[in-house]
């Protein structure tokens, strides 16, 4: 496995980004996500995923299923009005549409030969995703942790809501910022990536939501509850 980043950041920092991680687990187990029966459906989640609420996600897939159309090369001779009807659930339906195709479109250049892409070092291959009309950064790295199985952390606004609310932030407020955070402080292990995030979003969603449940929270003694109470501690790198 190659990767493209080395752990350089603070055994303090460290320590307790892995007591938060055992916590979450403790309180909810292993979360067995990303969803998904094939490689391509987890592609395709992550992207219909966007701005959306998972059950939509979910109703989107069904429908691309029972049609017998969660294919690749399906996806590509598919007529575009034919796939927004598909995807609607999910909202923003032309957008993500066009956004499949164009996944599929990429795919079809390796033949839909996904162990093609997986010889490619990980820098290559999220440059390549990148690309890709429609996928963003988080995306990109959803693709790469659960796909690929890259030791690459998602970051998304579950991570950022809660974090900020236990006070720790990273010097530099963006993608970026927050992913340096946790790569610079945690062990490259897929597992331990692919697990964190499951458990972050399982929390986002159930308790640290905008109005925060904070009565039910397992991190309640690290946690104020209370977003403009809370100092930020940068300690992800320099100041």
């Amino acid at each position: 496995m190659v990767t493209y980043w080395t752990m350089t950041g603070k055994p303090e920092l460290r320590r307790e980004l892995i007591g938060i991680h055992n916590k979450l687990l403790a309180c909810y187990g292993v979360q067995h996500w990303w969803p998904g029966e094939t490689p391509f459906e987890i592609m395709v989640g992550a992207i219909l995923t966007q701005s959306a609420a998972w059950g939509n996600v979910e109703k989107a897939i069904t429908n691309l299923k029972s049609a017998g159309k969660l294919s690749p090369s399906a996806i590509r001779d598919m007529p575009m009005v034919d796939l927004a009807k598909m995807v609607y659930p999910s909202g923003y339906y032309n957008a993500k549409a066009r956004k499949l195709k164009a996944l599929a479109e990429w795919l079809g250049k390796y033949k839909d030969d996904l162990s093609r892409l997986d010889r490619s070092p990980t820098v290559d291959l999220r440059q390549e995703l990148l690309e890709i009309y429609g996928v963003g950064p988080e995306t990109s790295d959803a693709i790469l942790l659960y796909v690929f199985k890259r030791p690459v952390f998602v970051i998304d606004a579950y991570t950022r809501r809660l974090f900020r609310r236990l006070g720790v932030e990273p010097p530099v407020d963006n993608y970026d910022g927050w992913q340096a955070l946790f790569m610079d402080n945690l062990p490259h292990e897929f597992e331990l990536f692919a697990e964190y995030h499951a458990l972050i979003v399982k929390h986002g969603k159930d308790i640290c939501r905008k109005s925060p449940q904070c009565t039910e929270c397992c991190l309640s003694n690290e946690c104020s509850g209370k977003p403009s109470a809370t100092k930020p501690v940068h300690l992800g790198g320099p100041t």
